[in-house]
């Protein structure tokens, strides 16, 4: 009873070991590479394998994966006899399972190997501003290079990166001495451009405002003289009309004290009275030291009374005024031709230069940019001037009438 059981539980021990050689399940993104008695037999697939128990073995397994490998630095010794350190990474993927395993021993190491010599030879014929600088070039060359040498291992590689190139510390300092020189010499022509477009700016600013100072002058200095005309003209009118009211006063006063005079019709006693009342204020003068009265003063009046006199029915002359006579031109002519004399109101002219003198001073006045960008300032660029700074070809109409009537 003990034996058979021993031996049943051997059956089925070997049963069970019979069945675990007998399957296989490869991954996903997996290859099993399957040997019959030491020969290849076939590439288990993913998935559920069956397997002759004791026979077939799997030799290898395979990831089908792209897999990224960064290899150490390797140093390489440019055209230019510089050594410098440079890091690889290779992303690369097995296609055929039975030439990674039996065409290279180790396809890892053999795309290291390839990888640095590739690149020796690359950079070999380039030199250290050219390696620096023409990474995609060089990723290009050995990307190309590896495809083709790594086809026959069942290995497609799909990209290749330089991750680092470090040149000699010497060099490095060079390199930063370098930079740093040329970052300098940047800053200072940087510098020197902001300076001469400041001094450029600056100098078209005191430009522009010299010539619009010059241009305000220019403007301020016509209307001040226009001012001065007009108010020379004014004041001229002004004395003009004031010495003929004067002197119309005065005829007025003469005309009254006349007529008084031919209405009273005075004797020769009383213009010897009037004129004996005017002797003291005649006499009033600090030069009059002395004053002498003719004795004939009597005569002389009688005689002038005679002249200019009647004998009335007493015997006594009195003054007979001569015939009114009317006068040559009429007054109210008179006033009608020297009524523009007594206008106050302002010139047309001199309020319309006014009203332009006001407009350009409320202007606002323009800035650089929009007079033109080259500093040269365009006639009329203060709100057409123009009409300001030339004086009035004529004079006003009340002046030429004052002329023409002085004329006639």
């Amino acid at each position: 009873m003990g034996a058979e059981l021993i031996a049943l539980v051997i059956i089925v021990l070997l049963v069970i070991v019979v069945a675990v050689k007998a399957v296989l399940v490869v991954p996903q993104a997996q290859a099993a590479v399957v040997e019959r008695l030491g020969r290849f037999r076939t590439v288990a697939a993913p998935g559920l394998n069956f397997l002759m128990p004791f026979l077939d073995r799997v030799r290898a397994r395979i990831d089908l994966r792209e897999q990224v490998v960064s290899f150490p630095p390797q140093p390489v010794i440019t055209q230019d006899n510089l050594t410098v350190s440079i890091d690889t990474v290779v992303y690369f993927q097995v296609t055929d399972a039975r030439s990674a395993v039996y065409e290279i021993s180790n396809y890892i190491v053999g795309v290291e190997q390839l990888t640095t010599t590739t690149l020796r030879n690359v950079v070999g014929g380039m030199s250290l501003e050219e390696t620096l600088t023409s990474r995609d070039q060089i990723n290009t060359q050995l990307r190309g290079v590896l495809d083709q040498e790594t086809g026959r291992w069942g290995i497609r590689v799909a990209r290749v990166e330089l991750k680092a190139i470090d040149p000699p510390p010497s060099i490095q300092d060079s390199m930063e001495k370098q930079m740093r020189a040329d970052r300098e010499k940047r800053a200072m022509i940087l510098n020197a451009e902001g300076e001469r477009e400041s001094a450029i700016k600056t100098a078209e600013g005191q430009k522009q405002a010299a010539i619009l100072a010059a241009e305000g002058q220019k403007q301020a200095a016509i209307l001040a003289a226009e001012a001065d005309r007009q108010a020379g003209i004014l004041r001229a009118q002004g004395d003009r009309a004031s010495r003929y009211l004067q002197a119309q006063g005065q005829a007025k006063a003469i005309e009254k004290v006349f007529a008084a005079v031919k209405r009273g019709k005075p004797t020769p006693e009383l213009l010897a009275y009037q004129y004996l009342q005017t002797l003291p204020q005649m006499a009033q003068g600090d030069a009059n030291k002395v004053w002498v009265v003719p004795s004939d003063f009597s005569k002389a009046l009688e005689g002038f009374a005679r002249s200019l006199g009647a004998p009335g029915e007493d015997g006594v002359f009195r003054y007979e005024p001569p015939a009114e006579e009317p006068p040559e031109t009429a007054p109210e002519a008179e006033e009608e031709s020297v009524k523009s004399w007594f206008d106050t109101t302002t010139s047309p002219e001199v309020a319309e230069a006014v009203r332009a003198a006001e407009a350009v001073a409320r202007k606002e006045v323009p800035s650089p940019t929009s007079i033109g960008g080259t500093g040269a300032l365009r006639p009329g660029a203060l709100g057409e001037p123009g009409a300001l700074a030339q004086p009035p070809a004529s004079a006003p109409p009340a002046r030429r009438e004052d002329e023409q009537r002085d004329q006639d």
